[in-house]
């Protein structure tokens, strides 16, 4: 099991509720995604449930929750579209999940005294799902905690959001970074974890989109572009041929990703006019990239694009 990383306080005021007595049914873990709250959500309903199960003991709580077998937890996320492992995610977790655990409800909880149902993310919900579950919050089962996952608190029903004990997960630091790209990629240089901690901008879980995909030859590139301004193109025609390619598709999926982080890790250095160009050129290479996914621009006029706009940068 990879360690649990940073937002100690967080993690300690849940660990303070269990441990009091007075736990309460519904708890929103908020935060940027990939940051890990998903993870110690996991942890946490095992923890609920290893307590309430007596004899069962942690080791085959955990055992039994892994292998989805665990009779009193519940995981409501999006399903592979037509029922296939290895397909796209449904748009949304939908009502008729949401229904499905009203048999759950039911009975009593068959283990000990507490269930555990997880919904991650309950962003993903539809209306509908969302408003089915607002029942559950305002009139709990018995001896049910539930564990909600979300990325833009702001868009829950307010309804939603006033059941719950709110938990604020923040992006990890520096350190924290590094520690958990050890845990989670051993068999990387320091190098290169450095540069996928510098790309996750305090999220391991979007460090771990760039594993594996040169992204230290990207940020060298636009490094390089930002500094002298390509004058001759050469380094544009560089990455628009080398990111271009039906097989550089997931290369160039995280150059997208990359710009905008790129630029705006610049801003803290600049000031006056220097860092008006580069705020506008941040706002620009957002645009860009979300067109780029939103109409399938052409990869390598929008490689060309995007590092022309870096290009700004050089002072």
């Amino acid at each position: 099991m990879t360690a649990l990383r940073g937002n100690e306080a967080a993690r300690g005021a849940f660990q303070a509720a269990v441990t009091s007595g007075t736990m309460h049914h519904a708890w929103l873990f908020a935060g940027p995604q990939g940051i890990g709250k998903g993870s110690f959500a996991r942890e946490a309903a095992i923890d609920l449930l290893a307590r309430a199960s007596g004899d069962l003991g942690a080791d085959r709580t955990r055992a039994l929750v892994e292998a989805g077998s665990h009779p009193d937890f519940r995981v409501l996320e999006r399903l592979p579209k037509d029922g296939k492992p290895d397909g796209d995610l449904a748009r949304s977790v939908t009502i008729a999940q949401v229904r499905g655990l009203q048999s759950l409800f039911a009975t009593t909880p068959s283990l000990g005294p507490r269930r555990v149902v997880l919904i991650d993310a309950i962003d993903d919900l539809e209306r509908a799902g969302a408003n089915a579950l607002l029942k559950n919050l305002e009139e709990p089962p018995a001896g049910t905690v539930f564990l909600l996952i979300s990325h833009a608190p702001g868009r829950l029903l307010p309804t939603i959001r006033s059941r719950c004990r709110l938990l604020r997960f923040d992006p990890l630091n520096g350190a924290e970074m590094l520690a958990a790209l050890a845990d989670l990629l051993p068999e990387a240089s320091d190098d290169e974890r450095g540069t996928l901690a510098r790309a996750g901008a305090g999220s391991p879980g979007r460090a771990l989109r760039f594993a594996g995909l040169e992204l230290d030859r990207i940020d060298a590139a636009l490094a390089t572009i930002a500094q002298h301004g390509d004058r001759d193109n050469v380094e544009r025609v560089k990455l628009m041929r080398a990111l271009s390619l039906k097989a550089a598709q997931p290369r160039y999926e995280a150059f997208l990703d990359r710009v905008p982080t790129f630029v705006a890790e610049q801003a803290p250095y600049r000031s006056g006019p220097a860092l008006r160009v580069t705020l506008d050129a941040y706002d620009e290479v957002r645009r860009i990239a979300a067109s780029a996914r939103g109409l399938s621009l052409d990869p390598g006029a929008t490689v060309f694009e995007l590092a022309g706009v870096v290009a700004r940068l050089a002072r």
